[in-house]
C-alpha cells in the first residue's frame, strides 16, 4: 500500500481533538457525524480545511444540514459564517429551536 492510499484512509486530524476515543481505531468514514461535531467544536481552521478535504465540502455542508444533531452556538456561528449558511438551514439549530428549554 502506497502512501497515497494510506492518505485516503484517515484525515490528518490532531489526537487531541479525540482524547475521549481509541485513535487508531476509530471508525472515520463510518463515524463522520461524530467526527465533524467534534472538528467543528474544538478543531482549529487548519483542522477544518483537513476534515474537508478528506470528506468533501458538499458532504460537510449536507451533514449540517441534515445529520448533526448537536453543535454549540459559538460553532453554530462559526459554522455559518465559514460555510455561508444560514443557522435555519441547520439541523442542530432547527432541533434546538423546537425544544423547549428547562427553566428552575
Amino acid at each position: 500500500m502506497g502512501k497515497s492510499t494510506a492518505i485516503l484512509q484517515k484525515p490528518d486530524l490532531p489526537r487531541h481533538l479525540f482524547w475521549d476515543f481509541v485513535y487508531d481505531k476509530i471508525d472515520w468514514k463510518g463515524d463522520y457525524t461524530t467526527v465533524m461535531e467534534r472538528v467543528l467544536e474544538r478543531g482549529s481552521r487548519q483542522d477544518w480545511e483537513e476534515m474537508i478535504r478528506f470528506y468533501g465540502n458538499k458532504k460537510v455542508i449536507t451533514a449540517l444540514k441534515k445529520e448533526i444533531k448537536f453543535l454549540a452556538d459559538y460553532a453554530i456561528e462559526e459554522v455559518c459564517a465559514y460555510f455561508q449558511l444560514r443557522k435555519e438551514e441547520l439541523l442542530c439549530y432547527t432541533r434546538k429551536q423546537s425544544r423547549p428549554g428547562h427553566w428552575i
